[in-house]
């Protein structure tokens, strides 16, 4: 099929076994057996170790603290989503009707999803190293950033409103929409009268997104 030859140029790997890349496109709402979530799982899992590995080659004096921020920085959803959109996985992706309708091919929850799914695929038809040689590319510019490890947005936001005399900021969450595989929160963060609000895949993703919308307005 043109699509998934024109998809595999855009990954940088050709597959031995398409059926392989056919199951990690696949997403759940499309019904049949055949369908992203073992190899989701299994691409995580070798996501987090090839980028353990790069990591430590990469910064060889920095202690265990700093290494963890920058793993956690580029395996969480947004970082993969990202690289997903850089080689068009939405347009590559087999979802159903109603959940192309909803938005599906550009949500990020999925995109990562599918992107991890993708990295599994890739081991599994060729190993170690094809799995380093696709990430590469798709990870150099995130990785390049990390000049520093990166901080928590949210500690950062309460350690100034500590010494600010402001006491703790206060999360809210204010809506949960959405399916149950691709939710999205919107949560609120209010600091002494300021307020930001955001939305992410997870609770936990929304406040750090809020956070960081109310630092950048605060000028931190």
């Amino acid at each position: 099929m043109k699509s998934r030859d024109d998809f595999q140029k855009r990954l940088g790997y050709s597959f031995k076994n398409e059926v392989l890349l056919e199951s990690a496109l696949t997403h759940a709402s499309a019904g049949g057996e055949a369908d992203y979530q073992r190899l989701e799982f299994l691409g995580d899992r070798v996501l987090g170790l090839i980028v353990a590995e790069c990591l430590y080659e990469l910064f060889p004096n920095e202690p265990e603290g700093g290494l963890s921020k920058r793993h956690t920085a580029l395996v969480r959803g947004e970082t993969l989503a990202k690289a997903a959109r850089s080689i068009d996985i939405g347009k590559a992706m087999v979802i159903s009707d109603s959940e192309e309708s909803g938005g599906g091919r550009v949500n990020t929850n999925i995109l990562s999803d599918i992107m991890e799914a993708v990295i599994g695929a890739v081991y599994l038809d060729g190993g170690l190293d094809a799995a380093r040689k696709i990430l590469a590319p798709l990870l150099a510019d995130e990785i390049s950033a990390l000049a520093t490890p990166p901080r928590d947005p949210k500690t950062t936001l309460q350690e100034w409103s500590q010494a600010q005399g402001m006491g703790l900021p206060d999360y809210a969450l204010i809506a949960r929409d959405g399916p149950d595989h691709a939710p999205d929160f919107t949560v609120t963060v209010t600091i002494n009268g300021k307020t930001a609000t955001a939305k992410g895949a997870s609770k936990r993703a929304a406040e750090k997104a809020a956070a960081q919308t109310l630092i950048d307005e605060l000028g931190i």
